[in-house]
């Protein structure tokens, strides 16, 4: 569906290398602070910016080469774009029926009745929920194989980001040979939505790793110092000072567990595989 290679762009002091992939029928997320390079990545995947080196393949082909008709084929959520805030849903219903042969008009309006968005009122007026979930349904609304959402839940209460994210499930539900690349800075919903997970920091890939086998074999070692002396220090993946004595992120839980009996091992969250793999020690 999706795949950067080595993709390099210089802003200033900021400086993109980026490579990942989306597959077919799976949802990918990018996770990382803000500025850690995900917008710029998506732009960059868009065609919005050029880059300075690298290749980029979209819909199976070079990005070059996607027509017009081809990007029919994109749902998009940009977070510093939409419709402007003087039309209703009433004006925009006309223009994506123009621009998208697909356009499931009696879905979209199901859609909106049912997140009970005014027809008529200008989009200026609508909260951010409800300025969000306009933008989602318009990326869905079309049979899109590809969504690119950068950030759709950001600034959303928990009630708003868990709508959200359930009308995302049920687009891959219904349309399993799409796929789905979300950034977000908020760990926890990607954790239970996506299939993979990417970390960016200061515009680099840090981590890969399949979500399942990152909450399952990922975990936290608290140690004091001379348990930090004595350990076997292969699998450790970073480490941080502490006032107790050390933390370590680790990949085989299972060794230390069967290994280190006497030790204390947190299972890792996706917050404290990024807060270690960013401010932690080689």
């Amino acid at each position: 569906m999706l795949e950067i290679k080595q993709v390099r762009k210089q802003y200033g002091d900021f400086s993109l290398d980026c490579s990942l992939a989306v597959m077919q029928g799976m949802i990918t997320g990018l996770i990382g602070q803000n500025g850690a390079g995900k917008s710029t990545t998506f732009k960059a995947i868009l065609g919005l910016i050029s880059i300075d080196s690298g290749s980029i393949t979209l819909l199976d082909k070079d990005i070059a080469q996607v027509t017009p008709h081809d990007k029919e084929g994109l749902g998009v959520v940009l977070s510093d774009s939409g419709f402007s805030g003087y039309l209703t849903i009433n004006d925009i219903i006309p223009i994506l029926k123009n621009l998208y042969s697909a356009f499931d008009h009696p879905y979209f309006m199901q859609q909106v009745s049912h997140f009970q968005l005014p027809l008529d009122k200008q989009i200026k007026e609508f909260s951010t929920g409800m300025k969000a979930k306009l933008k989602v349904l318009v990326a869905i609304s079309h049979k899109a194989k590809l969504l690119i959402l950068d950030e759709p839940t950001a600034g959303l209460d928990v009630i708003a980001r868990d709508e959200l994210l359930d009308l995302l499930r049920e687009f891959m539900e219904k349309n399993q040979e799409a796929a789905i690349l979300i950034s977000s800075h908020i760990s926890s919903d990607l954790e239970t939505l996506c299939d993979d997970l990417y970390m960016i920091h200061e515009g680099r890939i840090i981590l890969h790793e399949e979500t399942d086998v990152l909450l399952s074999d990922y975990a936290v070692l608290k140690l004091d110092e001379e348990q930090f002396e004595k350990l076997d220090k292969q699998y450790v993946l970073r480490q941080k000072r502490e006032p107790y004595g050390y933390s370590c992120l680790t990949n085989q839980k299972q060794y230390y567990a069967e290994n280190y009996p006497q030790i204390v091992i947190a299972k890792g969250s996706i917050d404290e595989v990024i807060t270690l793999m960013i401010r932690g020690n080689l």
